[in-house]
């Protein structure tokens, strides 16, 4: 059972024992366990290779299980991430009413075919009507949202991140393993360091 804090046995950093957290409405708190430095990151890890692109790396993950090495030990490090949006056209209100009846459309069909598989009558029609509902509901919900940006984002774009690196690591225990099946797979790895 703890005991509540009074007024008189108020905290004040600076004063002995001022260094100790007050007491909460759950008791006193407990320093957190371990080193300090968060959640303990699991077995220690070797980088066997670095590659210039993803297939590269895939491809030798790929090699080692073929050769019924435990990849299930194995992680491929994306490094030197960019962000890229990929500017894909202009967008008017016009536009904008367009893809939002596209995609209200998709969520109208869905919405069809759910009400259409518990109908006695027509079916065809259900969904038709879900289908016409919601392409009219996304045009205006696409025309909308983008009056309201004023003009500050006129443009459509898909956003990527991309690695300038790629790592692949296994852990400490199996490394030696991993380094003779990759010297049988003739490829020359750069970067070999453990992390």
């Amino acid at each position: 059972m703890t005991r509540p804090s009074t007024p008189t046995a108020a905290w004040r950093p600076g004063m002995p024992g001022g260094d100790n957290l007050p007491s909460g409405p759950s008791g006193r708190p407990t320093p957190p366990s371990g080193d300090g430095h968060g959640p303990q990151a699991g077995a220690p890890t070797v980088t066997i290779g670095s590659y210039p692109d993803y297939p590269s790396a895939q491809r030798v993950v790929d090699y080692l299980a073929d050769n019924r090495f435990p990849v299930e030990r194995t992680s491929i490090v994306g490094t030197n991430l960019t962000l890229v949006e990929t500017v894909m056209g202009r967008l008017t209100t016009g536009r904008a009413a367009l893809l939002g009846a596209g995609t209200g459309a998709w969520f109208g069909l869905f919405i069809g075919l759910l009400f259409g598989i518990f109908t006695a009558g027509n079916w065809l029609a259900v969904i038709l009507v879900g289908l016409v509902i919601g392409a009219i509901w996304g045009a205006v919900f696409g025309a909308v949202a983008h009056a309201m940006t004023g003009g500050q984002r006129d443009f459509t774009s898909a956003s990527s991140l991309r690695a300038g690196q790629y790592a692949v690591t296994v852990e400490a225990e199996v490394a030696e393993q991993a380094r003779q099946l990759l010297g049988r797979m003739h490829l020359t790895p750069t970067g070999a360091t453990a992390r």
